[in-house]
């Protein structure tokens, strides 16, 4: 077994046959320094917010989707843009920075209405996801599927990321004819 090491830390591991590989995440650690940062740029997407949201109506925006969760104090739908992940064939979402308004909201009320396009979505359970390879493949994935210049700040922030995001599996709700197909409407808010 041969091994690379990267510039990340991170271990490619491969057989003498190259028919499997798998990979070792970095150490999770959480970094003053990119929290600061992460704040920082997600400050500066929710001045950019209403741009956003106007071009993802227009336009759509890569796997950006709008999340719209009950919010734990209020009661009332709040909205808020979010990259959707796929792996596996499952749909994630997360926040890399720890857990804010909306992740709290979406842990207090377990489901939420999910749009990739404006007035195409279903509303989902969310499953928070403990650390395990399940996570760290969806924080691995973050790191490729965001557009750029996400991408290459999630991929230098990774052990950050992996020590304090909160991300959660979205899975179809069992109940047949339940909330299923309910409309959301209401105040937007930002991360």
């Amino acid at each position: 077994m041969s091994e690379l090491r990267r510039p990340d830390s991170a271990v490619w591991s491969t057989t003498n046959r190259g028919t499997s590989a798998a990979y070792d995440p970095p150490m999770a650690r959480s970094s003053a320094v990119w929290q600061f940062s992460l704040r920082l740029i997600y400050a500066g997407l929710r001045l950019l917010d209403p741009i956003l949201r106007a071009w993802w109506r227009a336009f759509g925006l890569g796997i950006t989707a709008q999340l719209t969760v009950r919010g734990r104090r209020s009661g009332c739908q709040r909205s808020v843009l979010v990259g959707l992940l796929n792996v596996n064939g499952r749909h994630y979402v997360g926040h890399p920075n720890g857990a804010v308004g909306w992740t709290r909201n979406l842990l207090a009320a377990k489901e939420a209405r999910v749009a990739q396009l404006p007035g195409v979505g279903a509303t989902l359970r969310a499953v928070p996801l403990s650390d395990g390879p399940e996570r760290n493949a969806v924080i691995a994935a973050t790191a490729h599927q965001q557009p750029f210049p996400g991408n290459l700040v999630y991929r230098a922030a990774q052990r950050h990321i992996r020590s304090v995001g909160v991300y959660f599996r979205l899975e179809a709700l069992d109940s047949p004819g339940g909330s299923g197909d309910r409309r959301s409407s209401g105040r937007r808010a930002h991360q």
